[in-house]
């Protein structure tokens, strides 16, 4: 990787296919910049490096033999420590998951799988996917690429760390407040979100099962379609995966035209509290530069965001709680024996799960509580149908939303006084889950200091072929393209580490 720029899916696909490259070689040249910038970054909690390469092998074996099984035959794709994949751990960030080997493969990962990608080990991740900076992880730390105080992101900050430190091509990740988009902001990555039921949930480890979604974290537009190609549509083993293909995506974006485009602006997306001058700077600045292909910016409301911080950690807490109450070391995972069942349970659940966790189980336990579950988990879904009818309403007006990814850049380790001021961090992000659409990340510029920004389109349910041409069109004009972060990897590499 002695290049800034960073290969992509669909590069290393072409030049697999021409012949110009074995996968052996693209895998040894990912491992090899793993092991040189890994220590550092922190981004994987599990590589079988033997395994990658005999994965490699065969796919070569594949292509020479003329039967390459897909066009990503031999591609390395990495995976967030949460989904299940045969043979492998699965610990979701957490000790309680020690020992966990897992026993069938998710949908996506079988998807992948039969178009011959190479699995490239599994990424950090906030324990269970609860956090916004990935130091909630029980595995470790993970940092930034661009700048080593600084976080990734979360809760998929691994799989954005791995991709922009130029360790694999691209990753998957899962969604549920914003943590594919929202780590891709941070590490100067692009991060979908599709529309909620687009991609089986089968073999997701569940956070909150009525806003989870997996998405592809990767350099381009491009290589975010070609994933989501191979890993959507339909799948009978989820009952909220949404009938119908999942395809064309890319094959899209080659007649891409935004002119004519209404693109939706809400005001009280650039009246919150905190948002940092140069994150606004850079986002009218898109805004700018979008209306100069022919884009038409147009003004929508958006009344009740201000309810949406408060109502998805009500939502997400609450399920959350329900989802977690599985982990009580009988079954599978970690066990703490005591005197009793009872006592098995408590110091199992209290020695495997960590602070923020805890936090959210006690939060949402308490909101569906007899005698105030009508006054917060109700009062919550009833406020969530209302954010999803503005999103409804807006939608009459214009075709995509603009918005800021996150109000500031990648704060550092330790930045958040408290988690209050980490779950408002997550203002922009949250309500694409609660109302369901899709959502992309996409670089958009640099603070003086040298953080990524990222600027945010949202697009109506199922309008991911909408929403990926408006992103590829800008980020073909873009400031700043992609490349592979610059600090502190390059130091790692000067002194052979």
């Amino acid at each position: 990787m002695s290049s800034l720029v960073p290969p992509t899916l669909a590069d290393i696909a072409d030049r697999l296919g021409r012949g110009e490259v074995t996968s052996v070689e693209i895998c040894e040249e990912f491992l090899s910049r793993f092991r040189a910038v890994d220590g550092l970054v922190g981004a994987f909690v599990h590589l079988d490096e033997d395994a990658v390469l005999a994965s490699a092998r065969a796919s070569d074996a594949r292509r020479a033999g003329g039967h390459p099984v897909g066009r990503l035959d031999g591609v390395p794709v990495a995976l967030k420590d949460l989904l299940a994949v045969a043979g492998q751990p699965c610990t979701c960030g957490s000790r309680i998951l020690e020992g966990y080997i897992c026993p069938y493969d998710a949908t996506v990962v079988a998807r992948l799988r039969a178009q011959g990608v190479v699995l490239f080990g599994r990424t950090n991740m906030d324990e269970f996917a609860m956090g916004s900076t990935t130091e909630n992880s029980a595995l470790g730390v993970t940092s930034n690429p661009w700048r080593s105080d600084c976080v990734p992101g979360g809760s998929s900050g691994g799989s954005a760390a791995a991709v922009a430190a130029g360790e694999v091509p691209a990753a998957l990740g899962s969604d549920t407040g914003g943590s594919v988009r929202q780590p891709a902001a941070f590490c100067g990555v692009v991060g979908l979100k599709p529309t909620y039921g687009r991609v089986s949930r089968y073999g997701l480890v569940a956070y909150a099962s009525s806003l989870d979604q997996i998405g592809p974290i990767t350099h381009t537009v491009r290589d975010a379609a070609l994933l989501l190609d191979v890993i959507g549509g339909h799948d009978p083993r989820d009952s909220t995966a949404l009938p119908g293909e999942c395809t064309g995506h890319e094959a899209a974006l080659e007649r891409a035209d935004i002119k004519g485009m209404r693109i939706g602006i809400p005001a009280e997306y650039f009246e919150v509290d905190g948002l940092a001058p140069e994150v606004r700077r850079s986002v009218e600045a898109v805004g700018a530069r979008l209306q100069e292909q022919g884009a038409n910016p147009v003004e929508v409301s958006l009344p009740h965001l201000k309810y949406a911080v408060a109502t998805y950690y009500i939502i997400a807490t609450a399920e959350a709680s329900a989802n977690l109450a599985r982990y009580e070391g009988i079954r599978y995972g970690r066990r703490v024996t005591a005197g009793d069942l009872l006592g098995t349970y408590h110091r199992t659940r209290a020695e495997g799960f960590g602070p923020e966790v805890k936090r959210r189980i006690i939060l949402g336990t308490y909101v569906l509580s007899s005698g105030y579950y009508d006054a917060y988990y109700r009062r919550a879904q009833k406020v969530r149908t209302l954010i999803r009818r503005d999103f409804i309403r807006a939608f009459e007006k214009c075709d995509l939303i603009l918005s800021p990814t996150a109000p500031t850049a990648a704060p550092v380790r330790g930045g958040f006084s408290s988690p209050l001021e980490m779950y408002l961090a997550d203002i922009y992000t949250i309500s694409a889950n609660l109302a369901g659409i899709c959502g992309i990340s996409v670089p958009c510029g640099m603070t003086d200091d040298g953080r990524p920004i990222g600027v945010q389109f949202l697009g109506p349910h199922l309008c991911e072929e909408r929403l990926l041409c408006a992103a590829h069109v800008f980020q073909q004009i873009s400031p700043f393209q992609p490349q592979i972060a610059t600090a502190p990897t390059d130091g790692l590499q000067e002194s052979g580490r």
